[in-house]
């Protein structure tokens, strides 16, 4: 009995080597975690993009063109707005002002007095405003007044009035050759600054300013306080 157990034994011995040297094997088969795996291609390295030219480089001659075409406006397109800060600039009164004027074309009288410098009389009131432009010597070439523009009212004494009755009437003086002139202001009425910047706009040289509003010098009595 005791051989036919060392005899069995024995012959369990050589079938336990196989498993072990086949556990090693599988031991030395797993694949080192670092390695990429056998199925998956290998990713090839990403091309580096070009880097932009610094600003004092000079830039290419093919990507330059398109850039200058862009930049330059084609024709019958509205000129780019000017941008203050980010912002669209907006025209001021007196630029649109001149446009307005510019467009009306000034055409020359039949009888024209060929009158190239003269002066300007404004005469704003609290309640109308009169323009009347006058030679050298002071004979009326041309005149206008709040009333002669169809203004009724109240109206006769703004601003506004003020400067169609300017225009209107420096326009009829440059039909007659009017370039240079001398403003006169006299009242303390609200068409004094619309007056004189409608004619600057309309295109006279003016080459002195004057107020001739009249002062007292504790003359006459005045009137009574108005009481309301």
């Amino acid at each position: 009995m005791s051989e036919e157990k060392t005899a069995s034994k024995k012959e369990k011995k050589p079938a336990a080597a196989p498993a072990a040297a086949a556990g090693n094997v599988a031991q030395t088969a797993k694949p080192a975690p670092n390695a990429a795996p056998a199925d998956k291609p290998a990713k090839a390295p990403k091309a580096k993009k070009p880097a932009a030219g610094k600003a004092g480089a000079p830039a290419d001659a093919a990507g330059a063109a398109p850039a200058a075409d862009a930049a330059a406006p084609a024709a019958g397109e509205q000129k780019p707005v000017e941008l203050i800060g980010g912002v669209a600039r907006q025209p001021t009164a007196e630029e649109l002002l001149k446009e307005e004027i510019g467009a009306i074309k000034v055409r020359k009288a039949k009888g024209s007095k060929n009158v190239t410098s003269g002066i300007v009389k404004v005469c704003a009131s609290f309640n109308n405003t009169i323009v009347s432009i006058t030679d050298q010597k002071g004979a009326v070439i041309a005149w206008s007044s709040a009333g002669r523009c169809n203004f009724r009212g109240s109206r006769k004494s703004t601003a506004y009035a003020a400067q169609v009755v300017a225009q209107n009437a420096a326009r009829e003086a440059m039909s007659h050759g009017l370039k240079d002139v001398v403003i006169e202001v006299s009242g303390p009425g609200l068409g004094r600054d619309s007056a004189i910047r409608a004619i600057q706009a309309i295109g006279l040289e003016i080459s002195s300013i004057i107020d001739t509003t009249p002062i007292p010098h504790n003359g006459c009595r005045p009137r009574k306080r108005r009481r309301v």
